[in-house]
């Protein structure tokens, strides 16, 4: 029998997947997928309540509610569409498809989204959460479901995952580098003082940039599976979560890790507004998301030397002593800045690490109920933990905001400026200290991981002897 050999719907199928290495090529063709999802989504997560509330004339409680509501709707999509991938099958593979259908779509959506239109009352609320759904939730959703459920496929290599999971996380680093430091100044040089203009064309750029990049990333990537998976209709997807409790953990973590996640990102514009007299300074804080590709470089090597459970947590330990540091050292600008950067470090670990342990869940899940179901547990892990953490990273400190007296536009009373300072600073090391705790659960399944994939392995071989006979 031949080592690999190619199955009816176009994926690939290997006797011994675990010793599969990817190329360089390959994982950096990973990289492109989360590359273009951070250019577009970043940009949403970090200027659309912004764009709301200074640009669109919405107010701050509206527009919470607006991101609130939508990312509820956005997170019961995750399910579907992770049903979806799973039901899928080409001549391309499972995942790989989506990256080439919705590249277009995703832009298009993006691009809506930060588009005001000359509308009032009602409408705008209307057109705002619309495209809003339409963007960040529906689309996005469907781009970023199969990029994490891609990764139990690409290989069963427990280390190849890591670091194919590392390439993607500098990807997505380099991703946020742009928007996070190019997005405003684009708005203000392609606006000419026009900021609805501005954010029009500078998403009509981000726009192309992530349809290349997507294309890039299907034609660089093949899926490798052990057998030809059967479609499993919706209420077995659900039996895979049964019993499946590293899942579960990492499920509640990440959702509660985004809420913090999204509010640094979101409150950022506004700290530097004004808190620190500066609205550019945005692009400074967002540009230095970049040095945590140096973090994500590293997680391997620690992963060695500990394990992904506690390079989780030490990751949250360091996000944490980054923004008390900035919260005590003031308004001095350089002693912010050292410790946006610890912050950055520590941030880029603890997001990095669920979407790799995301694929050995997946195993567990196969292991305890014999279903395998990648689609669907990578995109209520990650798609919908995103989806609903944001959500409720726009929709909290924008009702505290709302509740000091913040009004967009205008000099902002000590309660607004404490308000933010809250937010921004503090609010994030409470969420760090809950999911810590939370992944401490994580431990003893890690340590059942060898053992799973054995069993696995013995079973799939089982598998395979019997159809051939």
């Amino acid at each position: 029998m031949d080592k690999k050999a190619t199955s009816a719907n176009g994926m690939v199928a290997s006797d011994d997947p675990a010793n599969v290495k990817l190329s360089v090529w390959e994982k950096t063709a990973y990289s492109f997928t989360d590359m273009a999802g951070n250019l577009l989504y970043v940009t949403i997560s970090s200027y659309i309540l912004y764009f709301y509330t200074d640009v669109f004339g919405i107010s701050a409680a509206g527009a919470g509610a607006i991101l609130l509501v939508a990312r509820i709707f956005d997170a019961i999509s995750a399910p579907v569409w992770g049903s979806i991938v799973d039901h899928t099958h080409t001549k391309w593979g499972q995942s790989r498809p989506y990256f080439l259908w919705l590249a277009i779509p995703f832009a298009i959506a993006t691009f809506l989204a930060f588009t005001a239109p000359q509308i009032h009352g009602t409408f705008k609320l209307v057109y705002a959460g619309f495209t809003y759904i339409l963007a960040a939730g529906v689309v996005y959703t469907g781009i970023q479901t199969p990029i994490t459920a891609i990764l139990p496929s690409l290989t069963t290599n427990g280390q190849e995952r890591i670091n194919a999971n590392s390439f993607r996380m500098v990807g997505g680093a380099l991703g946020s580098f742009i928007t996070g430091t190019f997005a405003l100044p684009l708005v203000t040089f392609m606006g000419k003082g026009d900021d609805k203009v501005g954010f029009m064309w500078t998403m009509s750029i981000f726009g192309v940039m992530a349809i290349i990049l997507l294309v890039l990333s299907f034609k660089g990537m093949k899926e490798r599976t052990i057998a030809v998976q059967k479609p499993i209709p919706f209420k077995d997807s659900l039996k895979a979560t049964v019993g499946n409790h590293p899942w579960f953990i990492l499920v509640v973590s990440f959702v509660i890790y985004w809420v913090a996640q999204s509010t640094r990102n979101g409150i950022s514009v506004y700290y530097a507004k004004y808190n620190l007299g500066n609205e550019q300074l945005t692009s400074v804080f967002n540009g230095l998301q970049v040095l945590g590709i140096i973090a994500t470089i590293m997680i391997p090597l620690v992963v060695r030397v500990t394990n992904k459970t506690m390079t989780m947590i030490i990751g949250l330990a360091i996000g944490a002593a980054g923004q008390i540091m900035m919260g005590l050292v003031g308004n001095n600008f350089t002693l912010v800045i050292i410790a946006w950067i610890i912050g950055i470090f520590g941030a880029s670990i603890a997001v990095a690490m669920p979407f790799s342990m995301l694929a050995d869940t997946v195993d567990f899940g196969e292991w305890k109920s014999g279903i395998r179901a990648p689609g669907f547990l990578t995109a209520v892990g990650s798609a919908f933990c995103i989806q609903l953490g944001s959500g409720f990273g726009a929709y909290i400190p924008s009702t505290i905001m709302s509740a000091a007296g913040f009004v967009a536009n205008k000099t902002q009373t000590p309660q607004a400026l404490s308000a933010i300072h809250f937010t921004f600073i503090y609010f994030p090391v409470i969420i760090y200290a809950i999911v810590a705790a939370i992944m401490c659960f994580y431990f003893k399944y890690e340590k059942m991981e060898t053992q799973i994939k054995a069993d696995l392995a013995e079973r799939h071989a089982k598998e395979t002897a019997g159809e051939e006979v």
